[in-house]
C-alpha cells in the first residue's frame, strides 16, 4: 500500500559508523605485513602508511565533492558515468563485479575466519578448511542481514564500530606503554636504505590503501543519506583523521612489541601481538578483529549492492537488480548476486594473491573518478557545489592512482596482468550487449525469465526517484 523506495535512513552517526567501520577492517590487522615486506624497513613502512593516509584523505575530499555534485547513488560507478561516459563505466562494473568486490569480499572473509578460530587452535595455525568454512559462513550471516533489513544492517555497523576502535586500543595502548618505557630496540637503523627495492613500493601502497579503503562508501548511498550535502564531507573528514591517527599508533605499537622478523613471519600480527604483550587478552583480541572485519563484510555488502542497483537502473545492468523487495525495501536481487563469487573466490584464493590482483583495477577507476571530477569542473563552471576542495587535490591524487597503477606491472606482472585482462574483456561484452540492441526473441526471453524471478523474489521497481 506504500510507495517502495530506497528511504533516508542514513544519518550522520550512521555514516560516520559506516566509514569507520568499512576503513578499520582486516586491513590494519593483515596489511602491516604486506606493506613491511615491500617497504623493506620499519622507517619506510611508517612513511607508506602515513603516506597512504594522506592520499586517502586527497581522495575522500575528492569524493566529498563529486558526492555534492552529483546527486545519485552508485560511488564509483555513477561518477565515471557522469563524467567520462558509458563505456569506462561499464568497464568498471565489469571489473568490480567480476575481479575488484569478490576479491575484496573474499580477502576480508578469510581474514574473519582466520581470526575467529586463532584462539581455538593457538599455538598452532588454524586448518585451512575450518577456515574457509567460517569465512563463508560469516559472509553468509552478512548476506542474509543486508537481505532482510536496512536499519538493522546500520545499526551493526554502528555497533561493530565501536568494537573496532576498541580493538584498536587494546593493541594501542600496551604498545604505547612499552615505548614509553624506552623499549625503542626495534626502531633502530630504522631506515635501512639496503632492504628497500623501488620496485616493490607499489605493492607496499596496495596493501596499506586496502587497509585505508572505505573512504568513498558514503558515495555509494548517496540517495540514502539525510541532509548529503552536510553529512558526506563532515563525515568523511572527520572519519579519515580518526582512522589516519589511530592507524599510525597501531603501527608503532606492533614494531615497539614485535621485531620486523616477527611481523614478517607471523600469518595473524594482531594474535602474535597480544601473544607477546598482552597474555591475558589472548583469547580475546582475535574475537574483536574477527568482528572488526565481520563490519567490513556488512559494509561492503550494505554499498556494492547499491552500484549494482544504480547500474541496473542506468540501463547497463538487468533491470531485475533495480527491484526493491516489497516488504523489507531492501535491493533483495543486487544483494544476493554476489554470493557465488565470493563463495568461489573464499574456497580457492590467497589472501596476499588476491589483495594484489584486485588493487590493480580498483586504483585504476578511483584514479578515472577523480579524473573525471576535474573534467566535470571544466564542463560545467557555472555548477555550484556546497563542498570544493582546491584543484590540486584531485590533480595530484589523479597522477599519483594512475602512476602507481602503471609501476605495479613491474612488481607483480602476473596477477597484475590478470586484473587488466579481466578489464579489457569487458570491451566485447558492453558492443555486443550494451551498444548493440538485442534481438526480440532474446529480449522477450529475457523479459519472461526476469518476470518470473520478480515473482519468486518478490520484488518491483522502484516507484519515485530520490535523487
Amino acid at each position: 500500500e506504500e510507495a517502495i523506495f530506497l528511504r533516508k535512513k542514513i544519518t550522520l552517526l550512521r555514516a560516520f559508523s559506516l566509514l569507520i567501520g568499512s576503513m578499520v577492517g582486516s586491513g590494519i590487522f593483515i596489511s602491516p605485513k604486506g606493506v613491511l615486506k615491500n617497504s623493506g624497513s620499519v622507517g619506510f613502512s611508517l612513511v607508506v602508511w602515513f603516506s597512504c593516509g594522506l592520499l586517502s584523505m586527497f581522495g575522500a575530499l575528492c569524493y566529498a565533492e563529486l558526492g555534492t555534485r552529483i546527486t545519485k547513488s552508485g560511488g564509483h560507478y555513477i561518477y565515471i558515468l557522469e563524467t567520462l561516459g558509458p563505456l569506462p563505466s561499464f568497464l568498471f562494473l565489469w571489473a568490480e563485479f567480476f575481479a575488484i568486490r569478490p576479491a575484496n569480499s573474499a580477502v576480508v572473509s578469510l581474514a574473519f575466519g582466520r581470526y575467529m578460530l586463532e584462539p581455538f587452535f593457538a599455538p598452532c595455525a588454524a586448518p585451512v578448511p575450518a577456515v574457509k568454512l567460517v569465512s563463508l559462513l560469516g559472509y553468509y550471516m552478512v548476506l542474509t542481514l543486508n537481505s532482510w533489513s536496512v536499519t538493522w544492517s546500520a545499526r551493526l555497523q554502528t555497533a561493530l564500530s565501536v568494537v573496532k576502535l576498541l580493538a584498536l586500543a587494546l593493541i594501542i595502548v600496551p604498545g604505547m606503554m612499552l615505548l614509553a618505557q624506552g623499549h625503542t630496540e626495534n626502531f633502530q637503523d630504522a631506515f635501512d636504505r639496503q632492504s628497500l627495492v623501488l620496485d616493490k613500493l607499489p605493492l607496499a601502497f596496495y596493501a596499506g590503501m586496502f587497509a585505508y579503503s572505505g573512504w568513498f562508501q558514503t558515495s555509494f548511498v548517496r540517495e540514502e543519506l539525510v541532509k548529503p550535502e552536510r553529512n558526506i564531507p563532515l563525515a568523511v573528514i572527520v572519519s579519515v583523521i580518526t582512522v589516519i591517527v589511530g592507524y599510525m599508533l597501531t603501527n608503532v605499537s606492533y614494531y615497539t612489541v614485535l621485531g620486523t622478523q616477527d611481523v614478517l613471519a607471523s600469518p595473524a600480527v594482531a594474535v602474535s601481538f597480544v601473544q607477546r604483550a598482552f597474555k591475558s587478552l589472548i583469547s580475546v583480541v582475535p574475537v574483536l578483529v574477527a568482528l572488526s572485519c565481520f563490519g567490513t563484510m556488512n559494509g561492503g555488502i550494505f554499498t556494492f549492492s547499491r552500484t549494482l542497483f544504480v547500474a541496473s537502473r542506468e540501463g547497463q545492468w538487468p533491470p531485475l537488480f533495480s527491484m526493491i523487495h516489497i516488504r523489507r525495501h531492501t535491493p533483495l536481487p543486487a544483494v544476493m548476486l554476489m554470493f557465488p563469487l565470493v563463495t568461489a573466490m573464499v574456497c580457492i584464493g590467497d589472501i596476499y594473491h588476491l589483495l594484489n590482483f584486485f588493487s590493480f583495477s580498483r586504483w585504476l577507476f578511483i584514479g578515472l573518478a577523480t579524473l573525471g571530477l576535474i573534467v566535470h569542473r571544466h564542463r560545467h563552471p557555472e555548477l555550484h557545489s556546497p563542498f570544493k576542495v582546491p584543484l590540486f587535490v584531485p590533480v595530484s591524487f589523479t597522477i599519483i592512482c594512475l602512476f602507481t597503477v602503471a609501476m605495479s606491472f613491474y612488481s607483480d606482472p602476473v596477477n597484475i596482468s590478470i586484473g587488466c585482462t579481466m578489464v579489457l574483456s569487458g570491451f566485447p561484452v558492453y558492443y555486443l550487449i550494451i551498444h548493440r540492441q538485442m534481438s526480440d526473441r532474446c529480449r522477450n526471453l529475457f523479459y519472461y525469465l526476469t518476470h518470473k524471478l520478480q515473482l519468486l523474489l518478490e520484488v518491483v521497481q522502484q516507484e519515485i526517484k530520490t535523487y
